[in-house]
C-alpha cells in the first residue's frame, strides 16, 4: 500500500511514464507477432521440402515454385535415377498472377494425382469443411481450398468458383495450418494441366500436349540417400533440370528473413528502451523530491540496500504495469487487424503466450534497471546533507 501511495503522489508523472512503457511494449507485441508470423510461414514452406527434392526446368528462377512447363516424361527420367524411390509429377501455378500474397507467400494452385505424395505432409492436412481430394477425382474439375485462400476468394463447399478462367466445384476447405497450405487451392493433375496449358504461348502448347504438361517433379530418396546427394545425382543424370532441397530453400531465404526479423525486433526494442528512459527520469525526480525523506530513513538506521531495494521495486512496478497494459493493448490490436485481414488473406500477426511473457518480463526488468541508477544515487546521499535539503 505504501508503494501505491508513493506512486499516487505523482499521478501525472507516473501515468505518463507508464504510458511510455505501454506504447513500447505494444510495439514489441505487434512487431514480435509479425516476426513470428513470417517465421511460421517460412518454416512451413521449408518443411514441405523435408525428405524430398523438387525438380524443375533449368530455366525456372523462382525459388520454391516450379512454374516453367516440362514434359511429364521427366518424371520417368527422374524415377530412373539411382536412389530415387518415387517421382511424383505436379503442376504449380500462381492463382492470380496480378495479385500479391501475404508476406510474399503467393496464392497458388497445385495439381497432382491425389494420395501419391504420401511423404509430403499432405496426410497431416485435414478438411474443416467437405473432404480432401481422392484419386477418383482425377479427370474432374474440383478443388480443395486452404482456409485463408477460401476466405479471401469467398470459396464455399458445394459452390463453383473460377480459377484461372475455369469453373471448379469446391469439395473441401482445409483446417487452418498457419503456413503455406492455407494459401493453396489443390486440384486434380488433369484439371491443373488444362488450366496451365491455357496460359502458355501457342508454340509451347503445340510442342507439349496438355496431358503431358507438368511444372515440377517431387523426387523421394531411398533410405540412406541424403537429399543433397540425390539432387546432385538428378542434375547429373537428367538434362535441363534444376533441383531444390530444403537446405537450398533455407539458404536462399534464411538471410533475408533474419534481416527482416532483426529490423522488426530492433524497432520494437528501441521503443521499449525509450520508455525505460522515462522511468529513469521519473525516478530521478522522485529521488530529488524525497531527498529529506531518504535522509530521515538513513538517519534512523535505514541501510543503503533497503533504499535501493525500495526504489528499484517502485521502478519495477511501473515497468510491470506498463508491460501488462502494453500486452493487453497489443493483443486487442493484433486480433482486430487479423480479423480485418482474413477477408483479404492478409493475416499479418501470430501472437503467442511466449511473446506476452517476454514482453511483460522485459518491461519489468527494464523498469528495475532504469530505476537502479537513481536508486544508487539516493542510497549514497549523506544523511546530514539530505536532512538539510528543502
Amino acid at each position: 500500500m505504501r508503494l501505491i501511495r508513493q506512486l499516487a503522489r505523482r499521478k501525472l508523472r507516473t501515468t505518463l511514464t507508464v504510458l511510455g512503457i505501454t506504447i513500447g511494449v505494444w510495439a514489441l507485441v505487434l512487431f514480435g507477432s509479425m516476426a513470428n508470423k513470417i517465421n511460421g510461414l517460412v518454416s512451413g514452406a521449408s518443411a514441405t521440402y523435408e525428405g524430398k527434392v523438387a525438380v524443375t526446368d533449368a530455366s525456372n528462377s523462382t525459388i520454391g515454385l516450379g512454374i516453367s512447363p516440362m514434359r511429364i516424361s521427366v518424371a520417368d527420367e527422374v524415377d530412373a535415377v539411382e536412389g530415387v524411390v518415387a517421382a511424383v509429377p505436379e503442376i504449380q501455378m500462381i492463382y492470380d498472377p496480378t495479385a500479391g500474397g501475404s508476406f510474399g507467400i503467393s496464392d497458388t494452385v497445385q495439381g497432382r494425382v491425389a494420395a501419391t505424395d504420401v511423404r509430403s505432409g499432405e496426410a497431416a492436412l485435414a478438411a474443416d469443411e467437405g473432404r480432401l481430394l481422392t484419386a477418383a477425382d482425377e479427370g474432374s474439375m474440383v478443388a480443395v481450398f486452404g482456409r485463408t485462400l477460401a476466405d479471401k476468394k469467398g470459396a464455399r463447399v458445394g459452390e463453383e468458383i473460377e480459377i484461372r478462367g475455369f469453373a471448379f466445384q469446391v469439395v473441401g476447405i482445409l483446417q487452418s495450418t498457419e503456413t503455406v497450405p492455407d494459401y493453396v487451392a489443390y486440384v486434380p493433375l488433369s484439371a491443373a494441366q488444362h488450366a496451365f496449358a491455357a496460359t502458355l504461348p501457342a508454340p509451347i502448347r503445340s510442342a507439349i500436349p496438355e496431358e503431358e504438361l507438368v511444372s515440377q517433379v517431387m523426387a523421394y530418396p531411398a533410405d540412406g540417400v541424403s537429399e543433397a546427394e540425390l539432387a546432385d545425382r538428378i542434375e547429373a543424370g537428367v538434362p535441363d533440370v534444376s533441383t531444390v532441397t530444403r537446405a537450398d530453400y533455407d539458404k536462399q531465404l534464411g538471410t533475408s528473413v533474419g534481416l527482416i526479423n532483426s529490423i522488426l525486433i530492433g524497432v520494437a526494442l528501441i521503443s521499449v528502451i525509450v520508455g525505460g528512459l522515462s522511468v529513469i527520469n521519473t525516478m530521478a525526480m522522485s529521488v530529488a523530491e524525497r531527498t529529506r525523506e531518504i535522509g530521515i530513513k538513513r538517519a534512523i538506521g535505514g541501510s543503503r540496500g533497503r533504499i535501493i531495494r525500495e526504489l528499484v521495486i517502485e521502478a519495477g512496478v511501473i515497468g510491470l504495469t506498463g508491460g501488462f497494459l502494453g500486452v493487453g493493448l497489443g493483443v486487442l490490436v493484433v486480433q482486430a487487424m487479423n480479423a480485418g485481414g482474413r477477408a483479404t488473406g492478409n493475416v499479418l500477426f501470430a501472437f503467442t503466450p511466449v511473446i506476452a511473457i517476454f514482453a511483460v518480463v522485459f518491461a519489468a526488468v527494464l523498469g528495475m534497471l532504469a530505476g537502479l541508477v537513481p536508486a544508487w544515487g539516493a542510497a549514497r546521499l549523506d544523511p546530514v546533507q539530505a536532512l538539510r535539503h528543502e
